[in-house]
């Protein structure tokens, strides 16, 4: 695990070249299932849709799915201004909230998002092996459950080991604090489940950088939570597991991690590049 303090967390953005001269354009509200679901559900097409923010005449570049927070409870998405002009897609989605429904029906929202954007990236430029998951808090939770359970994405026809990297944001790695709402359960008393990702630490799943705010600001001890699945990941044989800790920030961190976040990205796709060349050109 790694302290970063804030000076150091702001020169990163000088290193974020992606896409400078590139346009892009917003396509809104994009359904993410089927019709057949939609006139069947009228909390689905309420809520299950998507933002997709796409560079225009580019080709191979990398995509962010951006969930937000809000306690499983509230929220809805928006394109993060920190992600906007940096040569990446991102796609903002909305999910079903508690107590409308209740586990795991957001979970699978989310997963139905990340399927729609392999099966439609590639029509809008992008690289379907280049699809990052990250969100902050709730949000965050959610992209680590879909990338460390398998079992989301498979009845979709998708590996999870295809997502490109995992980048959450202050979430949690307990089974989410809502889901014990529901179940009665009080807020300070742990629970490690099937609904929690530390449930599903393995050694094969995608590249995982977990940032969190300072341990001392925190929420409920949501450094720890992640710190031990970052050692559980390794303890697993997982190779490519950090965590970074923002000194000085509380819960509301997102802002610093931005820069990180990107950075991954950019690391990721280097890698990639360097292990296929040419495989991926950018025009």
């Amino acid at each position: 695990m790694k302290k970063l303090f804030v000076f150091l967390v702001f020169l990163e953005v000088s290193f974020l070249a992606f896409g400078q001269s590139i346009t892009y354009r917003t396509l809104s509200d994009i359904p993410y299932y089927p019709e057949a679901d939609r006139r069947a559900d009228a909390y689905i097409r309420e809520r299950c849709v998507l933002d997709l923010y796409v560079p225009t005449g580019e080709k191979g570049f990398p995509t962010v799915v951006w969930f937000h927070g809000g306690g499983l409870t509230g929220g809805n998405k928006s394109i993060p201004e920190a992600l906007q002009n940096q040569g990446v897609a991102v796609v903002a989605v909305n999910y079903r909230l508690s107590p409308k429904v209740k586990a795991p029906v957001y979970i699978e929202d989310a997963a139905a998002a990340v399927a729609w954007v392999f099966t439609h990236i590639n029509d809008y430029g992008g690289d379907s092996t280049r699809i990052f998951l990250s969100g902050h808090s709730a949000g965050g939770y959610l992209a680590s459950m879909v990338g460390l359970d398998k079992s989301w994405l498979t009845p979709h026809g998708i590996d999870a080991n295809a997502i490109a990297g995992l980048v959450p944001f202050s979430g949690h790695t307990i089974t989410h604090f809502t889901i014990r709402q529901e179940r009665g359960i009080p807020d300070i008393r742990p629970v490690i489940d099937s609904l929690a990702p530390l449930y599903h630490v393995r050694a094969d799943a995608p590249p995982l950088l977990l940032i969190t705010g300072d341990r001392e600001l925190e929420l409920l001890g949501r450094y720890e939570e992640n710190a031990y699945l970052m050692r559980m990941m390794k303890v697993a044989g997982h190779h490519q597991t950090r965590l970074l800790e923002l000194d000085g920030y509380d819960h509301g961190m997102a802002e610093p991690a931005f820069p990180l976040l990107l950075n991954e990205v950019k690391r990721v796709v280097a890698e990639k590049n360097a292990a296929h060349p040419g495989a991926n050109p950018r025009r």
